[in-house]
């Protein structure tokens, strides 16, 4: 019997391949086929610089866009279109690494590292840094501020007890992760619940059908993980030296030190932009490195744009006071700039929506279009390196689909998310992804497997879709 397909969708791919400046399906697959071989061989087998991978991948696809008819000028507004669409992101990028720098000035950084050592052992030390990350990440609704303040400490941490770093950042990443997704102030979460036309809170509300139980699957794996390590616990006299050298090189009055962390906190609770929050607490935590700390104020105003290592005499924790400023961002913000700029002609040249549209109009059961959705978010960020935009064309594409199904619009919205917000912290290109690395110091591709909740919520909501778990009917459309 031959699939039933979907009216809307036919109807949107009709009107697509009407225009002649589309590409075809087959064109539209050599073109992602070179992109993603391009990748593929140059990172694992030839261990090219990603930027120049990307690079080249830029004009593969810009002749196959000339190919179709558009001249450069068209082509560069494409490009322009796509970065444009990220300047949130990119303003976020500069404010975190001057955060991260500002921190270490003020002692907030080594104030948490000061009263967390000893607080913390290996046994528990990778369920309790999940749940902290997790909480952290609700009331400031940003896994990235998350992964650059209470992250970097946990790295610290987890590094001064022996614990593998690629596990420490999964964790990290993880809970940063889950709070995010959760937040009603988090900017995907907001994004998510406006594309697909939801409330936020319904859009919560079903994420949670999801989400929760593989909270628990990812907090029960980092217990397992963490009993590995109960023999690694640092002699008395290790900590002591640590907290000694932190002590005589920073004034460490949690009240005071901890003031911008719990500012940026509560304006993000107050519902202030992120860039007003981390603004607000860059300034304050600067005051506090120049008048309290007794820095010099020059000094302190240059460790904005690259800070310079702490002067505790442990090597390690030096390394780490001396992480942050804006230039340790460039990295960073160079390749998600080029891949923004590619995923920009993808997106508007017509090549990702022929293949998803191609998709689309072959799905008939409602567990089968959640994985499409789920495995499109995942495609979409492997190709235009960006969540924002993943999100944004996902819903557009499969609105009607959920509608014509009567499937409620919330699924859609947690749909997007677990494909889009959930895997882009898994690939190397996106803006997350290379953030995440470039924070952490730990490599996408090393912290990936031990991300065990970016892994798994995706497999979760497939698995309850079939089994007919978390579907939200809505009573008003009929069910097909």
């Amino acid at each position: 019997m031959a699939p039933k397909k979907t009216p809307g969708s036919e109807t949107q791919l009709n009107a697509l391949l009407a225009d002649k400046r589309l590409p075809s399906l087959i064109h539209a697959a050599i073109c992602f086929l070179g992109v993603f071989s391009m990748i593929s061989t140059g990172l694992f087998f030839f261990e090219i610089s990603l930027h120049t991978i990307i690079f080249l991948a830029l004009i593969w696809v810009t002749i196959q866009a000339l190919w179709l008819g558009h001249t450069f000028i068209a082509i560069r507004d494409m490009m322009n279109q796509g970065i444009s669409k990220a300047l949130p992101a990119i303003y976020i990028f500069m404010l975190i690494g001057m955060i991260i720098a500002s921190y270490m000035q003020s002692g907030t950084i080594a104030s948490l590292l000061y009263f967390g050592i000893d607080l913390l052992n290996p046994m528990i030390f990778l369920p309790v840094g999940l749940v902290l990350c997790s909480f952290m990440s609700i009331a400031t609704g940003t896994s990235w501020g998350t992964v650059g303040t209470v992250g970097v400490v946990l790295m610290g941490i987890g590094e001064t007890m022996g614990i593998p770093l690629p596990i420490v950042a999964g964790m990290i990443i993880s809970g940063a992760t889950f709070g995010d997704k959760l937040s009603p102030i988090s900017d995907t979460t907001n994004l998510a619940a406006m594309s697909a036309d939801t409330h936020l809170y319904r859009h919560i509300h079903s994420m949670l059908y999801t989400t929760t139980p593989t909270f628990i699957i990812v907090l029960c794996l980092f217990i397992l993980l963490g009993r590995q390590y109960t023999d690694n616990v640092l002699p008395s006299v290790h900590i002591e030296e640590i907290r000694l050298a932190l002590a005589n090189t920073y004034h460490l009055n949690p009240f005071i030190t901890l003031l911008p962390l719990i500012l940026m906190f509560g304006l993000s609770i107050k519902r202030y932009a992120p860039e007003v929050s981390m603004s607000m607490s860059i300034l304050l935590a600067m005051l506090i490195a120049v008048f309290y700390q007794e820095k010099n104020g020059i000094a302190v105003l240059n460790t904005l744009w690259l800070n310079t290592d702490g002067t505790t005499g442990i090597e390690n924790i030096d390394a780490l006071l001396g992480r942050g400023g804006i230039y340790s961002m460039a990295w960073t913000l160079m390749l998600s700039i080029m891949a923004l700029a590619l995923g920009g002609i993808l997106h508007h040249a017509g090549f990702l929506r022929v293949l998803l549209i191609n998709i689309i109009v072959h799905v008939k059961r409602i567990s089968t279009l959640i994985a499409t959705t789920i495995a499109a978010g995942f495609a979409s960020n492997i190709a235009m390196g960006e969540a924002y935009i993943s999100i944004i064309l996902n819903c557009q594409l499969f609105k009607d689909s959920y509608v014509e199904k009567g499937v409620d619009r919330a699924v859609l919205s947690r749909s997007v998310e677990e494909g889009a917000t959930l895997t882009t912290a898994l690939i190397p290109w996106t803006t997350t992804g290379t953030f995440y690395a470039a924070t952490l110091g730990i490599a996408t591709l090393e912290y990936a497997p031990y991300a065990f909740l970016n892994l798994l919520n995706p497999l979760v909501s497939i698995a309850m879709a079939l089994l007919g778990f978390g579907l939200l009917q809505n009573k008003r459309e009929k069910t097909n």
